[in-house]
């Protein structure tokens, strides 16, 4: 309750966001029981939130990234944020140490330094084409590294 009343801006929905945390947990518990359970919900709030604040559209994601501009008070994060951001990196450089050379180099210049297909294929010496084949293969391998088989979830779309 306590992290949704420090991130949640409507009081009034508290109760309503904590009822939506419960039951998304009580489904997840029901699969497979988290090994981390205090992580493990911090985390299903803030996935809640983000998918309230994307629902809603409320504040534009620009707004959002520049907080000192909006005059909002900035909390620090606690703990168990510091925890949870080390596990995800902590995973997400395993699982990009066990994509294919190439296809790790793809995703690294694409989704870390921010080059286009073009400056990839260049500095690869690689069509287009190949450097979306690349993309495609290693954000599947790490969406799956990190996630776990994703075609349940696409099953329930």
């Amino acid at each position: 309750m306590q992290y949704l009343h420090q991130n949640w801006r409507g009081k009034g929905d508290i109760e309503d966001l904590r009822q939506e945390v419960y039951l998304r947990v009580f489904e997840a518990a029901q699969r497979e029981i988290p090994q981390h359970p205090r992580t493990f919900i911090l985390r299903t709030a803030h996935n809640l939130l983000v998918d309230r604040v994307r629902r809603e559209q409320v504040v534009p994601i620009a707004a959002v990234a520049d907080l000192d501009a909006l005059g909002a008070a900035v909390q620090a994060p606690g703990p168990e944020h510091a925890i949870i951001a080390k596990d995800i990196l902590r995973r997400l450089q395993a699982a990009l140490d066990k994509l294919p050379p190439r296809c790790r180099e793809a995703v690294v210049l694409k989704q870390i330094d921010g080059l286009s297909y073009r400056e990839i294929a260049a500095r690869m010496g690689i069509s287009q084409d190949t450097v979306s084949e690349h993309l495609s293969n290693g954000i599947a391998a790490l969406a799956e590294a990190l996630y776990g088989d994703l075609t349940d979830l696409r099953r329930g779309l």
